[in-house]
């Protein structure tokens, strides 16, 4: 009868995701291997033999955060509408981040001192904004967008969604305040603003 395999993918998403609380919640220091196989009721030795060594698993822990964050952008079908389809890849960027608040440190700050993702990791990180890029080309090429470069506007469309976000997970909003409504309305704010014909005021 086969032995039953231990180390694996379940396994090794349950350690990331550890691995993201403990960084996120505790600082670089809160984070080690024999720690981190406690907490997730395995072995120091099942964590070797996924990830190989700690910077390897923190490695490990960038990427698997900008898969995720990759795989909810994708997702967004596209309507045809480019203000429209600008704005719900705004509210996907939000839904990711509460979805994985534990990723968002090692993917956006630095949460680790001297940690550099390599060529790869680099690449994945930068192709998540394919999505942001391609529909406000798009919107240019349609005529909806001004003719400005679209990095420029997705920069623009980034830093509104992280700016909102990052107060968000971080506790900086007031109580009671709406996050979901005024999320929603400064992403349109700025969509509005990148519009080559105004709407008319209401």
């Amino acid at each position: 009868m086969a032995r039953p395999r231990t180390h694996d993918d379940g396994l090794r998403v349950r350690l990331l995701d550890r691995a993201g609380e403990l960084l996120s919640g505790e600082g670089p220091g809160a984070l080690s291997l024999r720690r981190l196989a406690k907490d997730a009721g395995t072995s120091t030795t099942a964590v070797y033999s996924l990830f190989g060594s700690k910077p390897d698993l923190i490695s490990a822990l960038y990427v698997e955060g900008f898969a995720r964050f990759e795989k909810r952008l994708a997702a967004i079908v596209r309507t045809g509408d480019h203000f429209e389809d600008l704005v719900s890849l705004g509210l996907a960027y939000r839904a990711s981040a509460l979805a994985d608040p534990h990723m968002y440190s090692i993917m956006f700050t630095k949460a680790v001192p001297g940690f550099e993702p390599d060529e790869s990791a680099t690449d994945l990180a930068r192709s998540t904004m394919n999505p942001l890029l391609d529909t406000i080309r798009t919107g240019i090429a349609d005529g909806v967008f001004v003719n400005e470069p679209a990095e420029r506007i997705a920069a623009s469309s980034w830093g509104i969604a992280h700016g909102m976000v990052s107060l968000e997970i971080n506790g900086n909003l007031p109580p009671g305040f709406d996050v979901s409504g005024a999320y929603e309305a400064a992403l349109r704010a700025n969509g509005r603003g990148w519009l080559r014909t105004q709407p008319a005021p209401n």
